[in-house]
């Protein structure tokens, strides 16, 4: 592999291919009939989406395989950390949230983070999909992608799961907590 700055060294690939597939077979039920030889091999020939599922690990987000897109051929990888990821936590919605704030800052966006690293925010049925493989947030909470009408007057959404349900709820896109964070999506 090359120094490129979206790719990882030989002992980073062997260390993440090995982190991947110990959690792929752990969890078998997320992604039935998939095999681990064929996902390997996609993320062999894709460097930089390798190095997106290395920030999504980096960060707390434990990604698996939870699909496969027969339509354009791609395994589809979610965070499956049990709550919110650790490393990307109290973090407003995005930059027009971020930069609207007066005071307090926090250091980063959700959106400005997931595009650096290569990946998409869940939109809420994907947040409902990941939450039939599992329970998921029933601690935390995570910004999911907000449909632009709802943005446009100030608001984003997240999700949680309690009480044996997954909840939607809004916030203005400015607000952060050190129990919220977001889940993301890769298709390799």
């Amino acid at each position: 592999m090359t120094n490129n700055k979206k790719n990882l060294s030989t002992e980073q690939g062997e260390e993440l291919f090995k982190v991947l597939k110990d959690r792929f077979e752990k969890n078998m039920n997320r992604h039935k009939g998939i095999e681990w030889n064929k996902v390997q091999a996609k993320l062999e020939a894709n460097a930089e989406k390798l190095w997106s599922l290395n920030e999504m690990e980096r960060t707390g987000g434990e990604p698996d395989v939870v699909g496969y897109d027969k339509t354009t051929a791609e395994y589809i990888f979610y965070d499956c950390s049990a709550e919110s990821p650790k490393g990307r936590r109290s973090v407003c919605y995005d930059r027009e949230g971020w930069e609207s704030r007066k005071e307090h800052k926090p250091e980063n966006n959700a959106m400005d983070m997931a595009t650096t690293m290569g990946i998409e925010i869940l939109t809420e049925e994907q947040y409902r999909e990941l939450q039939k493989l599992g329970n998921f947030d029933t601690k935390t909470s995570s910004w999911i992608k907000t449909p632009s009408e709802i943005r446009k007057l100030g608001g984003a959404i997240f999700a949680d799961f309690r009480y044996g349900n997954v909840f939607v709820y809004h916030n203005g896109a400015e607000s952060y907590y050190a129990v919220r964070a977001f889940r993301g999506s890769l298709k390799v």
